[in-house]
């Protein structure tokens, strides 16, 4: 396959004679339960994050920067489909995330970002969580990498003290996979930062003399939370605060290695996260910083993240960038980007964002909406949000008797409902509700398909 994809790499770039004349390479960096106020450079004032801080500095650092969806399976489903993940049937109607006990995963008609891209001659591995899937059909290799190294869903399903509840009797271990084997039946996971770092530094290495796309996934700060012995205890927010702060060094360690090979100027660095923190886990979750809700919400603080890029000579230095933008719009992004072609088969969710980074427009995405489970509950407009229904982190649903409106650039807080003065948004936003709803094509749900034994537990359970 390797060999393939250099062939024809080589024909359609052989005049190339360095890194600079080649498709740039991209690594991106998707955390798990990273909320918009844990980094520094995002306003925390005791978590040190210098690595992500410098990567703003010398790129852009992206203040309205969104997810497909406020949980991990569909969002890392949106990111990699660029699709709503209600149009995969990647969302259930019960059941928010895949499990150990799951028996589906992505469809194999998505075609994804990595099968894109290597469509296009790029090398692509992946590092880290992948949770779209732990069934051998369903695993990464089969959907565009050509290499992984990772845990297949959160670090939480397992059936030990680190999990809670009545389901956890249907967890396992927790299985490191190589490609599709395991190598490891239960992780340390106070060495999985740095064990995940070492491959991504490996991947680099190998892949250097190459365009590559690199999906790197860490499973922190996701619950339990796990730091090495040089990071335990070393900052002043606790385990939450070690775990952000050694991420950061993970991240460093990147930067730095591209740097080392001359690839700096040709590497596009996107860093960010699958959803809002999981503020049920108190101090040990994260924080959306100044805004409403978090992780299982359609609150700001469930699906606005914290993102920062980086391509010096390419995207100009020192930029805070507040127009809209999405993990959907990366998938149309990075295809563009390395040669690739968008799909036109189906709709796409996503919009090109590098004329938006490079300053060359103003914006690229207009319209964000915001789905809990497989019901859509707010919609986002240029600075209006009007929710229809709201949740607080997986439960508590309200569905309101009118809409409640939000101008996002004066109140990011969400605190000031404005409905009865802006009748004419309302009314405008309730048609692009309508004319989405329509165009939105009925689809099994994947995430409600569980094995005999859960089946029979959830029955007990009441679900």
């Amino acid at each position: 396959m390797r060999i393939l994809r250099q062939i024809t790499y080589f024909l359609l770039l052989s005049c190339a004679m360095n890194a600079q004349d080649r498709p740039p390479n991209i690594v991106l960096i998707f955390t798990d339960d990273l909320g918009y106020g844990d980094l520094s450079t995002f306003g925390h004032p005791t978590i040190r994050t210098p690595h992500l801080d410098e990567m703003g500095r010398r790129g852009a650092k992206l203040t309205s920067f969104y997810v497909g969806a406020n949980v991990c399976s569909p969002s890392r489903a949106a990111l990699l489909t660029g699709r709503l993940p209600i149009r995969s049937g990647m969302v259930g109607e019960k059941l928010g995330v895949l499990f150990p006990f799951s028996t589906g995963g992505l469809p194999q008609e998505e075609i994804t970002l990595p099968e894109a891209l290597r469509d296009a001659g790029y090398a692509t591995g992946m590092v880290g969580k992948w949770h779209l899937g732990h069934l051998p059909e369903y695993l990464p290799t089969r959907h565009g990498f050509d290499s992984y190294y990772g845990i297949p869903y959160s670090n939480d399903m397992r059936s030990n003290s680190d999990s809670e509840g009545p389901l956890k009797q249907l967890y396992t271990t927790l299985p490191m996979l190589e490609g599709e084997k395991v190598v490891d039946e239960d992780v340390d996971q106070s060495q999985l930062t740095i064990d995940y770092t070492d491959k991504v530094l490996t991947y680099i290495d190998e892949h250097r003399d190459e365009p590559f796309f690199l999906y790197y996934a860490p499973n922190f700060p996701h619950v339990p939370l796990y730091a090495s012995e040089s990071f335990e205890g070393s900052t002043r927010r606790g385990l939450y605060g070690d775990v952000v702060e050694e991420l950061d060094w993970s991240v460093g360690k990147v930067l730095d290695r591209l740097r080392e090979h001359g690839l700096e100027e040709n590497t596009l660095v996107i860093f960010t996260s699958d959803n809002g923190p999981w503020t049920t886990q108190h101090e040990e979750g994260g924080s959306a910083g100044l805004l409403r809700g978090g992780k299982g919400s359609c609150w700001e603080g469930g699906m606005r993240v914290p993102a920062v890029v980086q391509w010096p000579g390419t995207i100009p230095e020192n930029q805070i960038i507040q127009s809209l933008g999405t993990t959907m719009d990366l998938y149309t992004t990075l295809i563009k980007l390395g040669g690739g072609q968008v799909p036109t088969d189906r709709t796409i969710d996503g919009n090109d964002l590098l004329p938006v980074w490079k300053g060359e427009q103003e914006e690229a995405t207009e319209t964000l909406f915001y789905y809990h489970l497989n019901q859509l509950y707010a919609v986002r407009s240029g600075p209006w949000k009007m929710h229809l229904r709201s949740v607080e982190s997986y439960s508590d649903v309200t569905l309101y008797t009118r809409p409640q409106l939000y101008n996002l650039e004066h109140d990011p807080s969400e605190q000031y409902e404005v409905s009865a003065r802006n009748r004419e948004v309302v009314s405008r936003l309730r048609k692009l509700v309508a004319d989405h709803e329509a165009g939105v094509e009925k689809v099994p749900y994947i995430f409600d398909a569980i094995d005999a034994p859960a089946r029979t537990l959830l029955s007990q359970l009441g679900f």
